[in-house]
């Protein structure tokens, strides 16, 4: 299969995409700054030209944007909205216009998170996205045309990860990395669409 990862040279990015390349698959890495093509999931324009640019592809990965810390005493709805920009309208507009620029049968999979699930400090609008992701999702599976498939991948956080965001959730079991890679190759060569899967350790 020829598949886009937007954010494959980022954390998961960084051992998903080789796993999928050794598994014979064409494997295109998209990304803001770095990778075969560019795009910027706040930019419709550049999700066109992506498209444009990769052709009719079997399956897209969207790996990318992560949601930011927030104080919800000084919280906004336009601090909000902006957190929502890319990880949720974002990975969205992958699948909105993917679905007239993909080849028939194809996949999508997002990447939403724990706190869809799980309230947490400091990570309301993380949670806003991860749920309506989930429902985006849900939704999705029955509407996309010429037998399109789509599903959500929620992880915790992730195993090779930890030095980073220990400190901000503590006591929260992380996932391991190649049980996260399980996760997407199946969705990527499975048969699967609407599924959540709670990828939480």
């Amino acid at each position: 299969m020829r598949i886009v990862v937007v954010g494959g040279a980022g954390t998961i990015g960084r051992r998903l995409v080789p796993a999928l390349r050794s598994r014979g698959h064409d494997v295109v890495v998209a990304g803001r700054t770095s990778g075969d093509v560019h795009v910027d999931l706040t930019s419709h324009s550049t999700i066109e030209a992506m498209y444009r640019e990769v052709g009719a592809v079997d399956s897209v990965v969207s790996i990318a944007a992560h949601g930011a810390l927030d104080e919800f005493t000084t919280l906004t709805s336009d601090a909000l909205f902006e957190n929502m920009r890319a990880k949720f309208f974002g990975q969205a507009d992958l699948v909105l216009t993917g679905q007239h620029h993909c080849a028939d049968g194809a996949s999508f999979t997002l990447t939403s998170g724990i706190f869809a699930d799980q309230a947490w400090p400091h990570v309301t609008g993380g949670g806003v996205i991860s749920g309506a992701l989930h429902s985006f999702g849900l939704s999705a599976a029955i509407e996309l045309p010429r037998g399109m498939r789509i599903n959500v991948v929620s992880p915790t956080m992730i195993g090779d990860s930890l030095d980073a965001f220990a400190e901000h959730f503590p006591g929260m079991r992380p996932v391991p990395m190649d049980e996260l890679v399980g996760h997407y190759l199946r969705c990527v060569e499975g048969d699967d669409t609407g599924r959540i899967i709670r990828a939480y350790g």
